[in-house]
């Protein structure tokens, strides 16, 4: 079980419609997206910071919610750009962030709301600032796809996890899986 982060992109492009349309809004408004990082990161920051389990984690060592601050504002910025048209750089940087997410134990249970508020946040933003329904949704869409790459991240650590400790093959992880989830 191991994603290949430049399928894995293409795959959640054509599932969300992430059309050549978007990414043409997207960078037309990079400029935009540069002006209000700081503001969405601050959203970001804030309703995490109010939960005690991640402000913990946001706190555990000095700097870092300093270092992800300036983290999430490249991000930000990278949904504007794609990088590489959001080609394959654009899809490795994806799955590392996702990686990161895991390693520092920042839960689904976090990221997803965070980002809802992002989000929200942008959409509103985006409204109020002219930039129109179309903006809104091609970001929308693009954040989508960013958040799926974290929730993965945490799908395959933990299977890969699984396999490594026990010597079980994919397909009964698999059924094991499948055969918990009809008892629950």
């Amino acid at each position: 079980m191991s994603l290949e982060p430049r399928s894995f992109m293409k795959k959640m492009i054509s599932r969300t419609n992430f059309s050549d349309e978007d990414r043409s809004l997207l960078n037309a408004n990079t400029e935009w997206g540069t002006s209000i990082a700081s503001e969405m990161a601050d959203h970001f920051y804030t309703y995490l910071g109010r939960d005690e389990e991640m402000s913990a984690i946001l706190n555990e060592t000095e700097g870092r919610i300093h270092r992800l601050r300036e983290t999430f504002v490249d991000w930000f910025n990278e949904m504007f750009t794609g990088m590489d048209a959001w080609g394959d750089a654009y899809a490795e940087r994806r799955w590392k962030i996702g990686l990161i997410h895991v390693r520092i134990g920042i839960g689904p249970q976090h990221v997803v709301p965070a980002m809802a508020v992002v989000v929200e946040k942008l959409g509103q933003k985006a409204l109020a600032d002219g930039k129109g329904e179309a903006v809104r949704t091609a970001l929308a869409k693009i954040a989508m796809i960013d958040l799926t790459f974290i929730e993965q991240a945490y799908i395959e650590v933990s299977s890969n996890a699984v396999l490594q400790e026990t010597g079980w093959t994919e397909k009964l992880f698999r059924r094991l899986i499948t055969t918990g989830a009809n008892t629950m």
